[in-house]
Protein backbone atom coordinates (compact mmCIF):
# COMPACT_ATOMS: atom_id res chain seq x y z
CA UNK A 1 0.00 0.00 0.00
CA UNK A 2 1.87 3.23 1.04
CA UNK A 3 5.41 3.44 -0.25
CA UNK A 4 8.82 3.84 1.83
CA UNK A 5 10.72 5.79 0.19
CA UNK A 6 11.81 8.98 1.84
CA UNK A 7 10.38 7.99 5.29
CA UNK A 8 11.88 9.06 8.65
CA UNK A 9 10.60 8.42 12.27
CA UNK A 10 7.87 10.55 14.16
CA UNK A 11 8.69 13.36 16.41
CA UNK A 12 9.09 16.99 17.24
CA UNK A 13 10.14 19.52 14.92
CA UNK A 14 11.23 22.98 15.27
CA UNK A 15 8.89 25.50 15.80
CA UNK A 16 9.21 28.95 13.15
CA UNK A 17 7.65 32.11 13.20
CA UNK A 18 3.82 31.70 14.59
CA UNK A 19 3.72 28.75 15.53
CA UNK A 20 2.85 27.49 19.14
CA UNK A 21 3.97 23.97 20.42
CA UNK A 22 1.31 21.53 22.88
CA UNK A 23 2.07 19.35 24.56
CA UNK A 24 3.64 15.83 22.66
CA UNK A 25 3.34 12.67 22.56
CA UNK A 26 5.92 10.19 23.72
CA UNK A 27 7.59 9.60 20.01
CA UNK A 28 10.74 9.52 18.86
CA UNK A 29 12.12 13.05 17.77
CA UNK A 30 11.88 13.74 13.87
CA UNK A 31 13.96 16.73 13.55
CA UNK A 32 13.87 19.76 10.82
CA UNK A 33 14.03 19.92 7.03
CA UNK A 34 17.68 20.56 6.50
CA UNK A 35 18.77 24.13 5.95
CA UNK A 36 19.06 23.52 2.15
CA UNK A 37 15.21 22.51 2.18
CA UNK A 38 14.09 25.18 4.42
CA UNK A 39 15.59 27.82 2.13
CA UNK A 40 14.17 25.91 -0.90
CA UNK A 41 10.44 26.32 0.62
CA UNK A 42 11.16 29.99 1.91
CA UNK A 43 11.63 30.76 -1.75
CA UNK A 44 9.00 29.31 -2.77
CA UNK A 45 6.06 30.53 -0.51
CA UNK A 46 3.76 32.97 -1.76
CA UNK A 47 3.70 36.41 -1.16
CA UNK A 48 0.38 37.14 -0.39
CA UNK A 49 -2.71 35.24 0.16
CA UNK A 50 -5.43 34.64 -1.68
CA UNK A 51 -8.18 36.93 0.41
CA UNK A 52 -7.68 38.68 3.33
CA UNK A 53 -8.64 36.97 6.61
CA UNK A 54 -12.00 38.06 7.94
CA UNK A 55 -10.59 37.69 11.72
CA UNK A 56 -7.66 36.07 13.17
CA UNK A 57 -7.31 32.92 11.87
CA UNK A 58 -6.00 29.29 14.28
CA UNK A 59 -4.62 26.12 12.11
CA UNK A 60 -4.07 22.77 14.26
CA UNK A 61 -1.49 20.46 12.36
CA UNK A 62 -1.98 17.32 13.38
CA UNK A 63 0.98 14.85 12.14
CA UNK A 64 0.59 12.18 14.43
CA UNK A 65 1.59 8.51 12.88
CA UNK A 66 0.51 5.41 14.68
CA UNK A 67 1.56 1.51 13.45
CA UNK A 68 3.64 3.76 11.11
CA UNK A 69 7.09 5.31 10.73
CA UNK A 70 6.01 8.81 8.78
CA UNK A 71 6.36 10.36 5.58
CA UNK A 72 9.18 12.19 4.97
CA UNK A 73 7.25 15.52 4.14
CA UNK A 74 5.47 15.84 7.38
CA UNK A 75 8.28 18.37 8.02
CA UNK A 76 8.46 20.31 5.35
CA UNK A 77 4.97 20.11 5.27
CA UNK A 78 4.41 21.33 8.83
CA UNK A 79 7.24 24.07 7.90
CA UNK A 80 5.53 25.02 4.69
CA UNK A 81 2.36 25.74 6.21
CA UNK A 82 3.65 27.51 9.08
CA UNK A 83 5.38 29.83 6.76
CA UNK A 84 2.75 30.53 4.50
CA UNK A 85 0.49 31.70 7.80
CA UNK A 86 3.48 33.80 9.00
CA UNK A 87 4.22 35.39 5.85
CA UNK A 88 0.80 36.13 4.52
CA UNK A 89 -0.92 37.11 7.83
CA UNK A 90 -3.39 34.76 6.91
CA UNK A 91 -3.12 32.42 9.97
CA UNK A 92 -1.15 30.85 13.17
CA UNK A 93 -0.19 27.80 13.40
CA UNK A 94 -0.29 25.08 16.33
CA UNK A 95 1.18 21.94 15.40
CA UNK A 96 0.36 18.47 17.70
CA UNK A 97 0.74 15.35 18.09
CA UNK A 98 -1.30 14.96 21.38
CA UNK A 99 -4.70 13.42 20.94
CA UNK A 100 -6.12 15.35 23.84
CA UNK A 101 -5.91 18.78 22.02
CA UNK A 102 -9.41 17.04 20.63
CA UNK A 103 -11.10 17.70 23.70
CA UNK A 104 -13.74 20.54 23.01
CA UNK A 105 -12.23 23.12 25.22
CA UNK A 106 -9.06 22.69 23.08
CA UNK A 107 -10.49 22.03 19.70
CA UNK A 108 -12.66 25.54 20.16
CA UNK A 109 -10.02 27.71 20.36
CA UNK A 110 -9.02 26.53 16.45
CA UNK A 111 -10.68 27.38 12.52
CA UNK A 112 -9.67 24.22 11.04
CA UNK A 113 -7.84 21.30 11.35
CA UNK A 114 -4.94 20.05 9.13
CA UNK A 115 -4.49 16.05 9.44
CA UNK A 116 -0.56 16.08 7.85
CA UNK A 117 -0.14 12.16 6.43
CA UNK A 118 -1.84 10.68 9.62
CA UNK A 119 -1.42 7.49 9.13
CA UNK A 120 -3.14 4.59 11.39
CA UNK A 121 -5.38 5.06 14.57
CA UNK A 122 -4.59 8.62 15.63
CA UNK A 123 -6.77 8.01 18.87
CA UNK A 124 -9.69 5.43 20.07
CA UNK A 125 -11.32 7.48 22.71
CA UNK A 126 -15.26 7.80 21.67
CA UNK A 127 -15.33 10.90 23.34
CA UNK A 128 -12.59 12.91 21.20
CA UNK A 129 -13.78 11.23 18.04
CA UNK A 130 -17.65 12.80 18.94
CA UNK A 131 -15.70 16.04 19.80
CA UNK A 132 -13.75 16.28 16.06
CA UNK A 133 -16.71 15.25 14.51
CA UNK A 134 -19.06 17.73 16.12
CA UNK A 135 -15.82 20.43 15.23
CA UNK A 136 -16.46 19.78 11.65
CA UNK A 137 -19.70 19.37 11.20
CA UNK A 138 -20.78 22.42 13.20
CA UNK A 139 -18.66 24.72 11.01
CA UNK A 140 -14.69 23.88 11.59
CA UNK A 141 -12.44 23.22 8.58
CA UNK A 142 -10.55 20.00 8.20
CA UNK A 143 -7.58 18.71 5.95
CA UNK A 144 -6.17 15.74 4.70
CA UNK A 145 -3.44 15.02 2.65
CA UNK A 146 -1.85 11.65 1.29
CA UNK A 147 -1.70 9.10 4.08
CA UNK A 148 -4.82 10.69 5.93
CA UNK A 149 -7.35 8.35 3.48
CA UNK A 150 -5.95 5.65 6.47
CA UNK A 151 -5.96 7.87 9.40
CA UNK A 152 -8.22 5.89 11.95
CA UNK A 153 -7.50 2.57 10.24
CA UNK A 154 -5.85 -0.29 12.77
CA UNK A 155 -1.72 -0.04 10.70
CA UNK A 156 -0.64 -1.92 9.55
CA UNK A 157 -3.46 -3.18 6.93
CA UNK A 158 -5.35 -0.13 7.08
CA UNK A 159 -8.46 -2.21 8.92
CA UNK A 160 -11.35 0.38 9.35
CA UNK A 161 -11.65 1.39 12.92
CA UNK A 162 -13.74 4.31 12.76
CA UNK A 163 -15.81 4.62 9.06
CA UNK A 164 -17.55 8.51 9.44
CA UNK A 165 -14.09 9.89 9.53
CA UNK A 166 -13.54 8.72 6.23
CA UNK A 167 -17.02 9.73 4.96
CA UNK A 168 -16.09 13.21 6.52
CA UNK A 169 -12.61 12.96 4.46
CA UNK A 170 -14.20 12.02 1.26
CA UNK A 171 -12.32 8.21 0.63
CA UNK A 172 -10.54 5.72 1.78
CA UNK A 173 -7.66 3.90 1.05
CA UNK A 174 -4.19 3.81 -0.55
CA UNK A 175 -3.31 2.01 -3.62
CA UNK A 176 -0.59 3.50 -5.31
CA UNK A 177 2.02 2.72 -8.08
CA UNK A 178 5.88 4.30 -8.32
CA UNK A 179 6.54 7.05 -5.48
CA UNK A 180 7.31 9.26 -8.83
CA UNK A 181 4.80 8.01 -10.70
CA UNK A 182 4.43 10.65 -14.29
CA UNK A 183 0.77 11.70 -15.08
CA UNK A 184 -0.74 14.58 -16.77
CA UNK A 185 -3.16 16.02 -13.36
CA UNK A 186 -6.56 17.23 -15.17
CA UNK A 187 -8.33 20.66 -13.36
CA UNK A 188 -12.07 19.22 -13.65
CA UNK A 189 -12.94 22.95 -12.41
CA UNK A 190 -11.24 24.77 -14.04
CA UNK A 191 -12.72 28.44 -12.28
CA UNK A 192 -12.96 27.01 -8.79
CA UNK A 193 -11.58 29.62 -5.99
CA UNK A 194 -9.31 26.70 -5.38
CA UNK A 195 -7.70 26.23 -8.40
CA UNK A 196 -6.96 29.80 -9.36
CA UNK A 197 -3.12 29.19 -8.97
CA UNK A 198 -2.83 27.14 -11.59
CA UNK A 199 -4.20 29.50 -14.20
CA UNK A 200 -6.56 26.97 -16.07
CA UNK A 201 -3.87 24.73 -17.45
CA UNK A 202 -3.76 21.03 -16.77
CA UNK A 203 0.29 20.03 -15.90
CA UNK A 204 2.16 17.56 -15.94
CA UNK A 205 3.42 15.67 -12.06
CA UNK A 206 5.12 13.78 -10.64
CA UNK A 207 4.72 12.16 -6.66
CA UNK A 208 3.38 9.05 -5.46
CA UNK A 209 -0.63 9.19 -5.91
CA UNK A 210 -3.16 7.48 -4.29
CA UNK A 211 -6.31 5.40 -5.86
CA UNK A 212 -9.44 5.37 -3.60
CA UNK A 213 -12.33 2.90 -2.43
CA UNK A 214 -15.74 3.94 -1.25
CA UNK A 215 -16.44 6.23 -0.02
CA UNK A 216 -15.15 8.26 -2.87
CA UNK A 217 -17.77 8.80 -4.85
CA UNK A 218 -18.19 11.97 -7.36
CA UNK A 219 -21.81 12.05 -5.97
CA UNK A 220 -19.81 12.85 -2.94
CA UNK A 221 -17.49 15.23 -3.58
CA UNK A 222 -16.48 18.51 -5.69
CA UNK A 223 -13.66 17.22 -7.72
CA UNK A 224 -10.79 19.57 -8.71
CA UNK A 225 -7.96 17.72 -9.41
CA UNK A 226 -7.94 14.26 -11.55
CA UNK A 227 -5.69 12.09 -13.33
CA UNK A 228 -6.32 12.42 -16.46
CA UNK A 229 -6.10 8.53 -18.17
CA UNK A 230 -5.18 9.05 -21.29
CA UNK A 231 -3.00 11.45 -21.86
CA UNK A 232 -0.93 9.79 -18.43
CA UNK A 233 -0.77 6.27 -20.10
CA UNK A 234 0.68 8.44 -23.22
CA UNK A 235 3.56 9.78 -20.68
CA UNK A 236 4.12 6.53 -19.51
CA UNK A 237 4.57 4.73 -22.86
CA UNK A 238 1.66 2.55 -21.91
CA UNK A 239 -1.50 1.44 -23.69
CA UNK A 240 -3.61 2.51 -20.84
CA UNK A 241 -3.22 3.11 -17.05
CA UNK A 242 -3.46 0.57 -14.18
CA UNK A 243 -7.14 -0.37 -13.66
CA UNK A 244 -7.77 0.34 -9.77
CA UNK A 245 -11.13 1.09 -10.09
CA UNK A 246 -13.89 0.13 -12.52
CA UNK A 247 -15.21 3.79 -13.41
CA UNK A 248 -11.25 4.58 -13.68
CA UNK A 249 -12.22 7.71 -11.88
CA UNK A 250 -8.94 8.82 -9.89
CA UNK A 251 -9.23 11.94 -8.07
CA UNK A 252 -5.97 13.94 -6.89
CA UNK A 253 -8.22 17.12 -4.93
CA UNK A 254 -11.18 17.39 -4.19
CA UNK A 255 -13.71 19.86 -1.53
CA UNK A 256 -17.00 19.16 -0.39
CA UNK A 257 -19.01 19.92 3.34
CA UNK A 258 -19.89 17.72 5.75
CA UNK A 259 -22.62 19.26 7.38
CA UNK A 260 -21.54 23.18 7.84
CA UNK A 261 -17.97 21.76 7.50
CA UNK A 262 -15.38 22.48 5.08
CA UNK A 263 -13.59 19.61 3.86
CA UNK A 264 -10.36 19.63 1.29
CA UNK A 265 -8.44 16.39 0.62
CA UNK A 266 -5.16 15.95 -1.74
CA UNK A 267 -3.31 13.13 -2.08
CA UNK A 268 -0.29 15.35 -3.48
CA UNK A 269 1.76 15.34 -0.39
CA UNK A 270 3.74 11.64 -0.18
CA UNK A 271 7.56 13.53 -1.08
CA UNK A 272 9.14 16.19 0.30
CA UNK A 273 9.81 18.04 -2.99
CA UNK A 274 5.51 19.13 -2.53
CA UNK A 275 5.97 21.57 -0.49
CA UNK A 276 9.16 23.54 -2.03
CA UNK A 277 6.91 23.90 -5.43
CA UNK A 278 6.06 27.44 -5.97
CA UNK A 279 3.13 25.87 -8.36
CA UNK A 280 1.62 23.44 -5.23
CA UNK A 281 1.98 25.68 -2.53
CA UNK A 282 -0.27 28.74 -3.64
CA UNK A 283 -2.95 25.81 -3.89
CA UNK A 284 -2.58 24.47 -0.78
CA UNK A 285 -2.69 27.84 0.63
CA UNK A 286 -6.15 28.87 -1.44
CA UNK A 287 -7.08 25.24 0.41
CA UNK A 288 -6.47 26.55 3.72
CA UNK A 289 -8.23 29.61 3.31
CA UNK A 290 -11.01 27.66 1.90
CA UNK A 291 -11.40 25.48 5.22
CA UNK A 292 -10.86 28.29 7.35
CA UNK A 293 -13.48 29.87 6.31
CA UNK A 294 -12.12 33.23 4.38
CA UNK A 295 -12.49 31.92 0.78
CA UNK A 296 -15.95 30.76 -0.29
CA UNK A 297 -15.64 28.18 -2.76
CA UNK A 298 -18.52 26.12 -4.21
CA UNK A 299 -18.52 22.56 -2.88
CA UNK A 300 -22.33 21.00 -4.82
CA UNK A 301 -20.61 17.21 -5.82
CA UNK A 302 -19.27 17.13 -9.21
CA UNK A 303 -21.56 14.42 -10.21
CA UNK A 304 -24.83 16.51 -8.99
CA UNK A 305 -23.91 19.64 -10.75
CA UNK A 306 -26.36 20.69 -13.56
CA UNK A 307 -26.20 23.87 -15.51
CA UNK A 308 -28.78 25.55 -13.43
CA UNK A 309 -26.60 24.36 -10.14
CA UNK A 310 -23.91 26.43 -11.76
CA UNK A 311 -26.52 29.17 -12.43
CA UNK A 312 -27.41 29.05 -8.84
CA UNK A 313 -23.86 29.09 -7.63
CA UNK A 314 -22.62 32.06 -9.19
CA UNK A 315 -25.53 34.07 -8.23
CA UNK A 316 -24.44 32.72 -4.24
CA UNK A 317 -28.20 31.36 -4.23
CA UNK A 318 -29.13 28.28 -2.44
CA UNK A 319 -32.17 25.90 -3.15
CA UNK A 320 -33.85 23.18 -0.83
CA UNK A 321 -36.63 21.69 0.02
CA UNK A 322 -38.63 22.81 3.52
CA UNK A 323 -39.42 19.47 4.99
CA UNK A 324 -42.94 21.44 6.09
CA UNK A 325 -43.93 20.14 1.73
CA UNK A 326 -43.03 16.87 3.06
CA UNK A 327 -44.13 17.05 6.67
CA UNK A 328 -46.70 13.97 6.57
CA UNK A 329 -43.93 11.82 5.81
CA UNK A 330 -40.50 10.68 8.13
CA UNK A 331 -37.43 12.90 8.00
CA UNK A 332 -35.82 10.39 6.16
CA UNK A 333 -38.24 10.17 3.56
CA UNK A 334 -37.96 13.53 3.32
CA UNK A 335 -34.34 13.80 2.50
CA UNK A 336 -34.73 10.78 0.23
CA UNK A 337 -37.55 12.99 -1.78
CA UNK A 338 -35.39 16.27 -1.64
CA UNK A 339 -32.54 13.79 -3.29
CA UNK A 340 -34.94 12.75 -6.25
CA UNK A 341 -35.67 15.71 -6.91
CA UNK A 342 -32.16 16.77 -7.38
CA UNK A 343 -31.42 19.63 -5.11
CA UNK A 344 -28.37 19.60 -2.94
CA UNK A 345 -30.06 21.73 -0.11
CA UNK A 346 -33.39 21.47 2.43
CA UNK A 347 -34.35 23.14 5.76
CA UNK A 348 -35.11 20.48 8.78
CA UNK A 349 -38.39 20.13 11.19
CA UNK A 350 -38.92 20.22 14.67
CA UNK A 351 -42.17 18.58 14.63
CA UNK A 352 -41.16 15.68 12.14
CA UNK A 353 -41.03 11.78 13.11
CA UNK A 354 -37.45 10.96 12.03
CA UNK A 355 -37.80 7.49 10.76
CA UNK A 356 -40.06 4.44 11.24
CA UNK A 357 -36.51 3.24 13.23
CA UNK A 358 -36.32 6.56 15.30
CA UNK A 359 -40.09 7.13 15.96
CA UNK A 360 -38.54 10.62 17.79
CA UNK A 361 -39.33 14.11 16.68
CA UNK A 362 -36.64 15.80 15.04
CA UNK A 363 -35.87 17.95 18.39
CA UNK A 364 -32.86 18.62 20.47
CA UNK A 365 -34.00 15.57 22.55
CA UNK A 366 -32.04 13.30 20.41
CA UNK A 367 -29.42 11.26 21.35
CA UNK A 368 -26.07 11.98 19.46
CA UNK A 369 -26.01 8.28 18.21
CA UNK A 370 -29.49 9.54 16.46
CA UNK A 371 -27.93 12.78 15.57
CA UNK A 372 -25.45 10.24 13.62
CA UNK A 373 -28.31 8.31 11.75
CA UNK A 374 -29.40 11.44 10.33
CA UNK A 375 -25.75 12.48 9.24
CA UNK A 376 -25.32 9.33 8.22
CA UNK A 377 -28.48 9.26 5.98
CA UNK A 378 -28.26 13.49 4.18
CA UNK A 379 -24.60 12.28 3.47
CA UNK A 380 -25.69 8.98 2.03
CA UNK A 381 -28.49 11.43 -0.21
CA UNK A 382 -26.03 13.99 -1.01
CA UNK A 383 -28.45 16.77 0.75
CA UNK A 384 -27.11 19.22 3.26
CA UNK A 385 -29.86 20.85 6.14
CA UNK A 386 -29.34 24.52 6.26
CA UNK A 387 -32.10 25.27 7.63
CA UNK A 388 -34.26 24.65 10.76
CA UNK A 389 -37.90 25.30 11.95
CA UNK A 390 -38.53 25.50 15.72
CA UNK A 391 -41.58 27.22 16.95
CA UNK A 392 -40.06 29.07 19.77
CA UNK A 393 -36.64 29.26 21.32
CA UNK A 394 -36.74 29.67 25.14
CA UNK A 395 -35.63 33.16 26.82
CA UNK A 396 -33.53 31.24 29.84
CA UNK A 397 -30.07 30.66 29.28
CA UNK A 398 -30.06 27.19 29.63
CA UNK A 399 -32.76 26.38 27.48
CA UNK A 400 -31.74 28.51 24.83
CA UNK A 401 -28.23 27.29 25.14
CA UNK A 402 -29.78 23.63 24.48
CA UNK A 403 -31.42 24.58 21.17
CA UNK A 404 -27.98 26.39 19.91
CA UNK A 405 -26.05 23.34 20.74
CA UNK A 406 -28.57 21.12 18.70
CA UNK A 407 -27.97 23.34 15.80
CA UNK A 408 -24.43 23.65 16.19
CA UNK A 409 -24.64 19.38 16.32
CA UNK A 410 -27.02 19.22 12.94
CA UNK A 411 -24.99 21.60 11.21
CA UNK A 412 -27.59 24.45 10.54
CA UNK A 413 -27.20 28.16 9.47
CA UNK A 414 -30.46 29.19 10.37
CA UNK A 415 -33.41 28.98 12.72
CA UNK A 416 -36.23 29.96 11.52
CA UNK A 417 -38.60 30.57 14.46
CA UNK A 418 -41.08 33.36 16.03
CA UNK A 419 -40.27 33.65 19.53
CA UNK A 420 -41.50 35.69 22.10
CA UNK A 421 -39.39 39.48 21.50
CA UNK A 422 -38.49 38.91 25.26
CA UNK A 423 -36.12 36.09 24.35
CA UNK A 424 -34.35 37.92 21.39
CA UNK A 425 -31.67 39.80 24.31
CA UNK A 426 -30.57 36.09 25.12
CA UNK A 427 -30.96 34.64 21.53
CA UNK A 428 -28.99 38.19 19.78
CA UNK A 429 -25.70 36.86 22.32
CA UNK A 430 -26.20 33.42 21.26
CA UNK A 431 -26.49 33.88 17.16
CA UNK A 432 -23.03 35.56 17.60
CA UNK A 433 -21.33 33.01 19.93
CA UNK A 434 -22.52 29.99 17.56
CA UNK A 435 -22.63 31.74 14.46
CA UNK A 436 -25.95 30.46 13.23
CA UNK A 437 -28.53 33.24 12.31
CA UNK A 438 -32.13 33.67 13.57
CA UNK A 439 -35.27 34.04 10.80
CA UNK A 440 -38.11 35.39 12.43
CA UNK A 441 -40.89 33.56 10.66
CA UNK A 442 -44.01 35.26 9.92
CA UNK A 443 -47.94 33.29 9.67
CA UNK A 444 -51.21 35.60 9.28
CA UNK A 445 -51.03 38.97 11.77
CA UNK A 446 -52.96 36.76 14.53
CA UNK A 447 -50.81 33.92 14.67
CA UNK A 448 -47.53 36.59 14.54
CA UNK A 449 -48.51 39.84 15.67
CA UNK A 450 -44.69 40.53 15.69
CA UNK A 451 -43.57 39.75 12.73
CA UNK A 452 -46.37 39.17 9.94
CA UNK A 453 -44.86 42.04 8.02
CA UNK A 454 -42.20 43.55 7.34
CA UNK A 455 -42.26 46.82 9.47
CA UNK A 456 -42.43 44.92 12.31
CA UNK A 457 -39.43 42.54 11.72
CA UNK A 458 -37.55 46.01 10.89
CA UNK A 459 -38.82 47.27 14.64
CA UNK A 460 -37.51 43.96 16.77
CA UNK A 461 -34.38 43.73 14.99
CA UNK A 462 -33.10 47.37 14.99
CA UNK A 463 -29.92 48.11 16.34
CA UNK A 464 -29.50 44.01 16.78
CA UNK A 465 -27.09 41.88 15.01
CA UNK A 466 -27.25 41.12 11.59
CA UNK A 467 -27.59 37.42 12.21
CA UNK A 468 -31.45 38.45 12.91
CA UNK A 469 -33.86 39.34 10.42
CA UNK A 470 -36.77 37.62 8.16
CA UNK A 471 -37.99 34.13 7.58
CA UNK A 472 -40.22 35.57 4.59
CA UNK A 473 -42.81 33.22 4.20
CA UNK A 474 -44.15 34.58 0.48
CA UNK A 475 -47.31 32.77 0.68
CA UNK A 476 -48.77 34.33 4.11
CA UNK A 477 -47.29 37.35 3.14
CA UNK A 478 -49.59 37.60 -0.62
CA UNK A 479 -52.50 35.92 1.92
CA UNK A 480 -51.77 38.96 4.29
CA UNK A 481 -51.76 41.75 1.23
CA UNK A 482 -48.51 41.97 1.01
CA UNK A 483 -46.50 42.24 -2.23
CA UNK A 484 -43.29 40.22 -1.67
CA UNK A 485 -41.24 42.75 -3.95
CA UNK A 486 -41.94 45.60 -2.16
CA UNK A 487 -41.51 43.88 1.08
CA UNK A 488 -37.94 42.75 0.19
CA UNK A 489 -37.02 46.53 -1.11
CA UNK A 490 -37.62 47.16 3.01
CA UNK A 491 -36.07 44.54 4.75
CA UNK A 492 -32.88 43.93 2.18
CA UNK A 493 -30.36 42.39 3.95
CA UNK A 494 -32.22 41.58 6.62
CA UNK A 495 -34.01 39.13 4.88
CA UNK A 496 -32.52 35.83 5.61
CA UNK A 497 -34.11 33.49 4.03
CA UNK A 498 -37.30 32.70 2.22
CA UNK A 499 -40.09 30.27 2.60
CA UNK A 500 -40.89 30.77 -1.60
CA UNK A 501 -44.74 30.48 -2.61
CA UNK A 502 -47.04 31.25 -5.96
CA UNK A 503 -50.59 31.08 -5.65
CA UNK A 504 -53.39 30.67 -7.30
CA UNK A 505 -54.98 33.89 -6.29
CA UNK A 506 -54.37 36.67 -3.89
CA UNK A 507 -56.71 35.92 -1.22
CA UNK A 508 -57.01 34.53 2.44
CA UNK A 509 -58.13 31.16 0.29
CA UNK A 510 -54.91 31.05 -2.12
CA UNK A 511 -53.40 28.14 -2.66
CA UNK A 512 -50.22 26.73 -3.50
CA UNK A 513 -49.46 26.06 -7.46
CA UNK A 514 -46.12 25.68 -9.39
CA UNK A 515 -44.20 28.75 -9.61
CA UNK A 516 -44.54 31.22 -12.56
CA UNK A 517 -47.87 29.65 -13.10
CA UNK A 518 -49.87 31.87 -10.47
CA UNK A 519 -50.55 35.76 -9.53
CA UNK A 520 -47.07 35.88 -7.50
CA UNK A 521 -44.67 37.22 -9.90
CA UNK A 522 -42.01 34.93 -8.89
CA UNK A 523 -40.00 35.91 -11.57
CA UNK A 524 -39.68 39.57 -10.78
CA UNK A 525 -39.20 38.70 -7.03
CA UNK A 526 -36.01 37.03 -7.97
CA UNK A 527 -34.58 39.67 -10.36
CA UNK A 528 -36.07 42.11 -7.84
CA UNK A 529 -33.40 39.88 -5.09
CA UNK A 530 -30.81 40.06 -7.45
CA UNK A 531 -31.04 43.35 -7.94
CA UNK A 532 -30.73 44.06 -4.20
CA UNK A 533 -27.57 41.81 -4.17
CA UNK A 534 -29.89 39.59 -1.52
CA UNK A 535 -28.51 36.45 -0.89
CA UNK A 536 -30.65 34.52 1.59
CA UNK A 537 -29.39 31.25 3.61
CA UNK A 538 -31.80 29.24 1.61
CA UNK A 539 -34.83 29.22 -0.87
CA UNK A 540 -37.31 27.64 0.62
CA UNK A 541 -39.31 24.97 -1.75
CA UNK A 542 -42.35 25.30 0.49
CA UNK A 543 -45.44 23.63 -1.47
CA UNK A 544 -48.03 23.41 0.98
CA UNK A 545 -51.05 22.11 -1.15
CA UNK A 546 -51.63 18.08 -2.18
CA UNK A 547 -49.45 16.83 0.54
CA UNK A 548 -48.96 13.43 0.15
CA UNK A 549 -48.44 13.65 -4.08
CA UNK A 550 -46.70 17.41 -4.49
CA UNK A 551 -43.24 16.04 -6.23
CA UNK A 552 -44.08 16.53 -9.94
CA UNK A 553 -45.37 20.11 -8.74
CA UNK A 554 -41.98 20.12 -6.68
CA UNK A 555 -39.63 19.78 -9.47
CA UNK A 556 -41.75 22.02 -11.72
CA UNK A 557 -41.03 24.82 -9.43
CA UNK A 558 -37.98 23.77 -9.09
CA UNK A 559 -37.03 24.09 -13.14
CA UNK A 560 -38.53 27.18 -13.01
CA UNK A 561 -35.99 28.58 -10.47
CA UNK A 562 -33.51 26.73 -12.17
CA UNK A 563 -34.33 28.53 -15.87
CA UNK A 564 -34.99 31.85 -14.33
CA UNK A 565 -31.62 31.29 -12.65
CA UNK A 566 -29.73 30.58 -15.24
CA UNK A 567 -31.42 33.62 -17.03
CA UNK A 568 -29.91 36.07 -14.29
CA UNK A 569 -26.63 34.94 -14.04
CA UNK A 570 -26.23 35.31 -18.05
CA UNK A 571 -27.39 38.92 -17.58
CA UNK A 572 -31.27 38.89 -17.19
CA UNK A 573 -31.99 39.96 -13.73
CA UNK A 574 -31.22 43.65 -14.07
Amino acid sequence: MLGTRGIIAVGAILAVGATTWLRPCAVRAQGTPSPEDRQKIEAAIPAKAPVAPRKPRKLLIFDLNVGYGGHGSIVTANYAFTLMGQRTGAFETVVSRDPDVFKPESLRQFDAVFFNNTVGNCFEDPALRQSLVEFVYGGGGLMGVHGTSVGFTRWPGAIEDWPEFGLMLGARGASHLEADEHVLAKLDDPTHPVNQPFGGKDFEYRDEFFRFGEPYSRQRVRVLLSIDNERTARLQGKDSVHRFREDNDYALAWVRNYGRGRVFYCTMAHNPHIFWDGKVLPFYLAAVQFILGDLPAPTIPSGKLTPALRAQEKLGWRLGIEAYTFHKYTLFEAIEKTAELGLPYMGGLSFQQVSKDIPKNFDPQLTDGELQQIRLKLDAAGVRLLTYYIQDIPTDEAGCRKVFEFGRKIGIETFMSEPSPAALDTIERFCDEYDIKVALHNHDRKASPHYWRPEEILKVCKGRSKRIGACADLGYWMRSGIDPIKAARKLKDRLITVQMHDLHELSAEGHDVPWGTGVGKTERFLKELRRLNVQPVMFGLEYSYDWLDSTPECAQSAEFFGKTCMEISEGGGR
